[in-house]
């Protein structure tokens, strides 16, 4: 078994790849988002502010291979 694609049509840049990832990780942070309304409003505030700041670096960060 070879897991190396035999034909070179079938490789994907790697913007293509990163931008494919990111719309997974969206999908699935919208599908499996928990229920934050029960918490305190205080801590939903810093769960918001972590949510932020991570948009920020993935925004931020270069494609690493």
């Amino acid at each position: 078994m070879n897991d190396q694609p035999t034909d070179s049509t079938d490789m994907i840049d790697g913007k293509t790849s990163r931008s494919i990832c990111n719309a997974v990780g969206e999908r699935l942070q919208q599908n499996l988002r928990p229920d934050f309304s029960r918490l305190p409003e205080q801590l939903r505030h810093l769960m918001d502010a972590l949510r932020q700041q991570d948009a920020q670096t993935r925004e931020h960060q270069p494609y690493r291979r």
